[in-house]
């Protein structure tokens, strides 16, 4: 099988409050705000990512609809999702194309944790 993920990008956390915990990871953790936005209404995307590393930890609400899990980096998602498929994956719906993103699916692992498979265009970009 070939290799699907190329790193990782984010983790999500279930917060209640989403400055409360910005304050906490930006105020008394060190972290820095990479972002902050409304992807939709009632969608809040708030990530922070700690002092030497690429990582991103994104802080949302449950109510945000937004799925909370391990964001993992893979170069053609189309492919992967049908790599995982054929490897017996449970997979979410097929890949999510939106004006503001790009493509993505969910899967879960044998424990039954939520992974996002995202199009990472990273190397690409830095090359151009």
């Amino acid at each position: 099988m070939p290799t699907t993920t190329t790193r990782v990008l984010s983790v999500s956390l279930q917060v209640a409050d989403q400055d409360r915990a910005l304050a906490f990871y930006v105020d008394v953790l060190g972290c820095q705000l990479r972002a902050d936005m409304e992807l939709w209404p009632g969608a809040r995307w708030v990530e922070v990512v700690a002092p030497g590393t690429d990582v991103g930890i994104a802080l949302l609400t449950a109510e945000s609809g937004l799925p909370i899990g391990l964001r993992l980096g893979t170069d053609d998602a189309d492919a992967t999702h049908a790599a995982l498929h054929a490897a017996g994956a449970e997979i979410g719906e097929g890949v999510l194309r939106l004006d503001f993103a790009p493509p993505m699916f969910t899967f879960r692992d044998p424990d039954h944790n939520l992974l996002i498979s995202i199009e990472d265009r990273q190397e690409e970009d830095a090359s151009q």
